[in-house]
């Protein structure tokens, strides 16, 4: 067991950092394009905070969060989602006093104890961003803007844009009396989660993803046929706004999401690249969050982005990811003075900005030209007795095997070329 990570996790390995790297810098570009600042809350939070504002209806809060006491009896839990943290660096830092709307994003771990599966893991990495203090629905169209732009940049192929509303606690009430209606007849042949869910937030039934409930939710009333006039005309609005940015979308009415937080705007980014699990992002608005956790009443709009299935997705798409250079120079030596001699050099080719490596294997010459070549060195500085003795190093380009011999006084301009 020492040696074998823990369920449900997975180690990122060097050679797959770089697609880390490349997606992480696209997405702090794309959101400061847009105006989002960053932001980092700790990785862990009081449990209370995700049981008031992710809702205790959710499979979440029910089965799925890393809880623990710590030393002080505090209940504690590992994030599972980012949007409720960053709520609370919100309000605890009165961020709502400030000039807004207020934007910000950011790039996190998360932590949900669920069957893994391809894409999906019990620590899985999320980027995120949100919106805060404005109801007006340009809000929810550039924040759907920029992830349509972002999927399209990562190469993303084959993407449906699909939205919807959940409407608010007034028209909802009149939905869930209808839906409750509708599944009375139905209640034995529900799932046990979907029995506890009838009376607590029966909305949430239609998003199980058990076959037989879903087969059961066939022709239940939608929420958008009880849509109140404020959401009715907040989602022509979002219609419209989209419309007028060229996003294509499909009004997909069964969009649920998650989350209990959610009011008016749902919406997903679906592929079929990646079979039935083929949600790359999601979000929506949230009007009531920020008072639910203890703030003033502020509305708010974001969207999660799942870091391992977005490479997923993109590998499936055969999106291209620039690969990373090789070391600029490597140097070779023979002997303990031009050891010397090396070590002087790549101190100051370093700190010239060049990426250099000597060999520290004790390796001879002909194995630290193979070496050389293996990490995809660009040049290659030889340095051996008669180099000492003219007063010249030998540059070797590894492309093309050239080689040329440069004085000690001019290797370094020779090589910043």
């Amino acid at each position: 067991m020492l040696t074998k990570a823990p369920k449900g996790t997975k180690d990122m390995l060097p050679e797959q950092a770089y697609k880390w790297h490349y997606i992480e810098k696209a997405f702090a570009d794309i959101c400061e394009k847009y105006g989002f600042e960053e932001i980092r809350t700790p990785m862990f939070e009081h449990t209370e905070l995700f049981q008031r504002s992710v809702g205790d209806t959710t499979d979440i809060v029910q089965k799925e969060m890393y809880s623990f006491q710590d030393y002080g009896k505090r209940a504690i839990t590992l994030k599972p989602e980012g949007t409720s943290p960053v709520v609370r660096a919100y309000v605890e830092h009165k961020l709502y006093a400030g000039v807004q709307p207020s934007k910000f994003y950011y790039n996190i771990p998360c932590f949900r104890y669920e069957k893994p599966q391809s894409g999906r893991l019990r620590e899985f990495h999320q980027f995120g961003i949100e919106t805060f203090g404005t109801f007006d629905m340009m809000a929810d169209a550039e924040i759907i803007s920029l992830a349509y732009e972002f999927l399209n940049e990562m190469g993303i192929t084959d993407i449906e844009l699909r939205i919807n509303s959940v409407g608010c606690p007034n028209c909802r009430k009149v939905h869930r009396e209808a839906l409750k209606d509708f599944l009375k007849p139905k209640y034995d042949q529900l799932c046990d989660t979907c029995k506890d869910r009838y009376e607590r937030n029966p909305m949430r039934i239609l998003d199980c993803k058990s076959p037989d409930c879903q087969v059961l939710v066939q022709g239940a009333p939608m929420m958008l046929d009880y849509l109140c006039d404020d959401c009715s005309d907040a989602f022509t609005q979002l219609k419209n706004n989209l419309d007028a940015m060229g996003i294509d979308y499909v009004v997909d009415p069964g969009i649920v999401r998650g989350l209990d937080y959610y009011t008016k705007t749902a919406f997903e980014f679906v592929t079929t690249k990646i079979g039935a699990q083929g949600t790359v992002c999601g979000g929506g608005r949230y009007d009531h969050l920020v008072e639910e956790i203890g703030g003033p009443s502020t509305p708010g709009v974001g969207f999660g982005l799942g870091k391992e299935r977005l490479l997923l997705t993109m590998e499936a798409c055969k999106a291209q990811i620039p690969e990373p250079e090789g070391a600029d120079v490597f140097i070779a030596f023979m002997g303990d003075e031009a050891k010397a001699l090396g070590l002087k050099l790549m101190g100051q080719l370093r700190q010239k900005g060049l990426k250099v490596q000597m060999d520290i294997m004790g390796r001879n010459i002909k194995n630290q030209f193979k070496y050389a070549n293996r990490i995809n060195a660009r040049k290659t500085v030889v340095i051996g007795q008669d180099e000492i003795e003219n007063n010249s190093f030998a540059i070797k380009d590894m492309s093309t095997s050239q080689q040329v011999t440069v004085s000690v006084e001019n290797i370094i301009d020779e090589l910043l070329k």
